[in-house]
């Protein structure tokens, strides 16, 4: 190569690196730019998410919650995306062994708990007789293996006959066993199945609906929605007395946690459309939880509930509860700590030196 033709690939070199380190300074300031805003985005995602699982007068509209979401997949792919200079230089990191991963994946086993119901089976050997002498073999051991089984649930009919008895000098009259007593008077509702449409419904919030398809589906028997309803509506009165000392016990405190929220409903008075009600919460803190359903969200519901009752409320700045505390003797309110801590908060994250 001629000193001519070295001269040139010089400058062209030269070139080259001066567009290196021009391109490599931008990439730097872009990628600092970037940061600054996926920090910036991050923030307002946290505070959002605050917004959305706070209480229910900071939550999000359903167009507001679909927006964070969006915003939070793009900058998802936007941090997994490389940039055009990391692309060049980044490698994949070398894939783990697959035994390594299995190790890591299996989890530990750990004894059946003793309170559980124990079925035992006992296998002897096809061959228990010597075949050399045609002795009966010994038990010289065992060995011991377990498993998990369930026993699904299942509907029975219980047929109670009760027999009569009379004498034939007949001047004993008749005698007969009395009815055992039902959790129902005249109806076929057992205690065990009372017990699981309760559990089901409200511990595993399964519907009604779904229970009665379930009943078809899985029995071959036909148990009607509304027959449920009115067995539940019974059963409750039977509650009601725990009910009843629940709450003597929680407003003896003197303080309350008192909250409210939106529920969908059926209402027959409403046919065809799932109504608007609302649950109100009444807590002891420490102690028991009461839920009381109603149609209304204003100023009845809670002034019937806390009749009588002397001492403080704590709640969020809802004007019904507001209102309750003018109208009512005896009665405080105390501001919701959640609500105010969140001010605070907001105030560190967008100001620190002047929060602090």
């Amino acid at each position: 190569m001629s000193e001519d033709e070295l001269r040139s690939e010089y400058e062209r070199l030269r070139a080259r690196e001066v567009e290196l380190v021009a391109e490599a300074a931008r990439l730097k300031a872009e990628n600092e730019q970037l940061r600054e805003q996926l920090e910036q985005a991050q923030a307002r995602i946290e505070e959002l998410k605050r917004e959305l699982f706070g209480p229910k007068s900071e939550r999000l509209t359903e167009e507001q919650r679909e927006q964070l979401e969006q915003v939070g997949g793009d900058l998802q792919d936007q941090a997994q995306r490389p940039g055009a200079l990391s692309a060049e230089v980044l490698e994949p990191e070398p894939e783990e062994p697959q035994k390594d991963k299995e190790k890591r994946r299996r989890v530990p086993r750990h004894p059946l708990p003793e309170h559980l119901e124990t079925e035992t089976v006992v296998l002897e050997p096809a061959q228990t007789r010597c075949p050399h002498c045609g002795e009966e073999m010994g038990v010289i051991g065992e060995e011991v293996s377990e498993e998990l089984e369930l026993v699904p649930a299942k509907l029975i009919r219980r047929r109670t006959i009760r027999r009569k008895r009379a004498c034939r000098c007949g001047e004993a009259g008749v005698a007969i066993a009395g009815l055992p007593p039902r959790l129902i008077p005249q109806s076929r509702l057992g205690v065990g199945l009372a017990v699981y449409i309760v559990l089901v419904r409200y511990d595993d919030h399964l519907s009604f609906y779904r229970l009665a398809q379930q009943f078809q589906e899985r029995h071959h028997i036909v148990i009607a929605r509304q027959q449920m309803v009115q067995w539940v509506e019974a059963i409750a009165q039977w509650l009601r007395p725990i009910y009843d000392a629940m709450w003597r016990a929680m407003v003896s405190g003197g303080y309350l946690q008192v909250d409210e929220t939106p529920v969908r409903v059926l209402d027959p008075e409403v046919p065809g459309k799932a109504a608007r009600g609302y649950l109100w919460f009444y807590a002891a803190p420490g102690g028991d939880v009461i839920l009381e359903f109603d149609k209304s969200r204003g100023l009845e519901p809670v002034r019937q509930r806390l009749a009588g009752f002397t001492g403080d409320i704590q709640t969020d700045a809802y004007q019904v509860y507001q209102s309750l505390e003018r109208k009512t003797s005896g009665l405080g309110r105390l501001g919701c700590l959640a609500h105010a801590r969140r001010r605070f908060y907001e105030a560190l994250r967008q100001n620190l030196p002047e929060a602090v």
